[in-house]
C-alpha cells in the first residue's frame, strides 16, 4: 500500500490498536474469523431488506452477543456498497457532554486487518478542515475512543461481511442535553442518504433477572419500533421508575439510538426488529443477572405504490362505526379506570389493521373539548384511534379532562390520515382538500384539512397561521420550512 502526503504532513499512516482483543473476541485471526463467520452462518438465510439506512447493533463479548450482532449483519444484501460507514455509539470512560469523532487516527486494527478512517468527514465534523461550518457538539477526545469497545467490536463483523471496508467515521455520543442531540443529529442529517450506512452501537437492559429483563426489553423494544423518539425516551423514564430490582439501565447506547431518531423525524423509515436474546440465553448462563440484546435494522421507505395512495384507501361504514366504538370505549375505560381494550378483528376488517395516523377530536355542544392526533405510520389504525380518543379526553392541554358526567354530550370526530407528501411550492397545496404539515428545526406543527372550512383564510393565511400558532416559528417561518400535505378522511 502506498501513501503520498503534501510537504509539512505527517509521512505514514497512524493505526488505533486493537484494544479489545483478547477481551470482548479473541485475538487469533483465524479463530475470530471462523466464529464471525458462524454466527454469520446461523442467519444466513434471514431476510434481506434493499434499502437498509442504520441498523442497531450489540456489543458485549461475542460469546454473548455474537448471535445477535449476526442477525442484524445478515439483513444487508451481499454484495451491498456503500460510501463511508458511520459508527455511532456510547462513551463507558470518558464524560464528554457533546460527541467525539475521531480525527487522529488513519485506521483502526482489527487481527483481521486496517479499516480505514473517513477523515476528511471527521474533520468536517468537527471543523478542523479549515472550513466555517463549525459546531461545538464535535470534537475530538482521545480518551473517548482509546479504550472504548463499543465500536471496535463492530469492525470484524464488517470486515468478514463486506470484505472490503468502506471508510468509516468513528463517533462515540456523551450529552443528555437534548438540544445537544438534536445538534448531532442535524450536522450527520446530510449524510443520512441512500450511499452511507449507520450503524448504533447498544446493548440493552443491564442486571435484573432474566425474566425482568425480557419484559423491559420488549417495552423498550416496542419503543424503537414506533421510531418516535419521545416515545422512547418516555419508556425509557418508564423503565427507570418501574422498580425493577437491578436495572442499571434500559440501553447503554440510549443517547446514540436517539440521535438516529431524530434523524429519522421526517418520516420515510421503517424499523424491522431483528432479534432479541440476554445474556441468560447463552449456555443456559446465570439468570439472575443478565444483560440484553436487541437487533434493528432500519429501512428507507421506497417512493409511495398506488396501493397507498388516497384513492386506493377507503373505510367502509361498518369500519367507521367500528372505529367510532373503539374511540367511545376508549375513553369510558379510562373513566372506569380500565385499561384499554382492544378488539378482536375479523379478516374482512383488514383495513383497521392498516398503519396509519389519526386525529380524534372531540365537541361539546359544538365547541372543541379536545384534540390530539399521531402521524406516525407506525400503529395500526385501530390502536391509534384508541389511543388519541384517551388522550383528547384527558391530555389535552387546553382543556380540563372529560368526566363522565359530560360524556353523553360529546361528539366523537376521528381523522384518518393519509400518507404525508413533501412539497415544495405552496402552489402543491390545495385548501380544503389538503392539511398542512410544516417542519422547521425541532419545531412542527399541523392544521387539518377541516380547519379550513372553519376559517376564512386564503391558503397563505392558512400555512401563516399554521406557522406562527402551531409550530412557533413565526408568520413567515414556513417560507424555509419543509412543507407536507395529507388528506383526511373524517367521520
Amino acid at each position: 500500500m502506498m501513501f503520498t502526503f503534501c510537504k509539512g504532513q505527517k509521512t505514514e499512516p497512524t493505526v488505533r490498536p486493537a484494544t479489545q482483543a483478547n477481551r470482548f473476541y479473541t485475538g487469533d485471526a483465524r479463530e475470530l474469523s471462523e466464529e464471525v463467520d458462524s454466527f454469520l452462518a446461523l442467519h444466513a438465510k434471514d431476510k434481506k431488506y434493499e434499502h437498509v439506512a442504520a441498523l442497531i447493533v450489540p456489543h458485549a463479548g461475542y460469546y454473548f452477543s455474537g448471535n445477535v450482532a449476526a442477525a442484524a449483519y445478515q439483513s444487508i444484501p451481499d454484495g451491498k456498497t456503500y460510501k463511508r460507514l458511520f459508527l455511532l455509539g456510547p462513551s463507558h470512560h470518558e464524560w464528554l457532554d457533546g460527541a467525539s469523532v475521531n480525527t487522529e487516527y488513519d485506521y483502526y486494527s482489527t487481527p483481521l486487518g486496517d479499516v480505514k478512517v473517513d477523515i476528511e468527514t471527521a474533520r468536517l465534523l468537527t471543523n478542523t478542515d479549515g472550513t466555517d461550518k463549525t459546531d461545538s457538539v464535535f470534537f475530538y477526545s482521545p480518551k473517548a475512543h482509546d479504550r472504548e469497545h463499543c465500536l471496535e467490536v463492530q469492525l470484524p463483523f464488517l470486515q468478514r461481511r463486506f470484505g472490503e471496508v468502506p471508510p468509516i467515521v468513528p463517533i462515540i455520543i456523551s450529552t443528555n442535553d437534548y438540544r445537544k442531540l438534536q445538534r448531532i443529529a442535524n450536522m450527520l442529517k446530510p449524510f443520512f442518504t441512500e450511499e452511507n450506512l449507520f450503524i448504533v452501537s447498544s446493548d440493552f437492559s443491564h442486571y435484573p433477572k432474566y425474566e425482568d429483563a425480557c419484559e423491559v426489553d420488549a417495552r423498550t423494544g416496542k419503543a424503537v419500533e414506533s421510531g418516535d423518539v419521545e416515545r422512547f425516551i418516555a419508556q425509557l423514564e418508564e423503565n427507570a421508575r418501574s422498580g425493577v430490582k437491578n436495572l442499571a439501565t434500559s440501553a447503554c447506547g440510549e443517547l446514540a439510538i436517539a440521535t438516529l431518531m431524530l434523524m429519522m423525524q421526517d418520516g420515510g423509515y421503517e424499523v424491522k426488529h431483528l432479534l432479541y436474546q440476554n445474556s441468560g440465553d447463552i449456555d443456559n448462563h446465570d439468570h439472575s443477572r443478565v444483560v440484553g440484546y436487541h437487533a434493528f435494522a432500519i429501512i428507507r421507505s421506497l417512493p409511495l405504490t398506488p396501493s397507498k395512495d388516497r384513492g386506493d384507501f377507503r373505510l367502509t361504514d361498518e369500519e367507521k362505526k367500528i372505529l367510532k366504538k373503539i374511540a367511545l370505549t376508549s375513553i369510558q375505560d379510562s373513566l372506569d379506570g380500565k385499561r384499554i381494550a382492544q378488539p378482536t378483528l375479523n379478516s374482512q376488517l383488514s383495513t383497521l389493521n392498516s398503519k396509519c395516523g389519526a386525529f380524534v377530536s372531540l365537541h361539546k355542544q359544538g365547541r372543541l373539548r379536545g384534540c390530539i392526533g399521531h402521524f406516525g405510520e407506525d400503529v395500526p389504525l385501530h390502536e391509534i384511534v384508541a389511543e388519541m380518543a384517551r388522550a383528547a379526553a384527558f391530555e389535552d392541554p387546553r382543556f380540563m379532562p372529560v368526566t363522565k358526567d359530560e360524556l353523553d354530550d360529546i361528539d366523537i370526530e376521528i381523522s384518518v390520515l393519509t400518507p404525508m407528501r413533501r412539497i415544495q411550492s405552496l402552489d402543491e397545496f390545495q385548501l380544503h382538500k389538503h392539511g398542512i404539515y410544516i417542519k422547521k428545526g425541532y419545531r412542527s406543527g399541523t392544521f387539518l384539512p377541516q380547519v379550513a372550512d372553519e376559517v376564512n383564510w386564503t391558503k397563505e393565511e392558512f400555512v401563516g397561521h399554521c406557522a406562527q400558532d402551531k409550530a412557533g416559528i413565526g408568520w413567515d417561518g414556513w417560507k424555509d420550512a419543509e412543507l407536507y400535505v395529507y388528506e383526511a378522511i373524517v367521520f
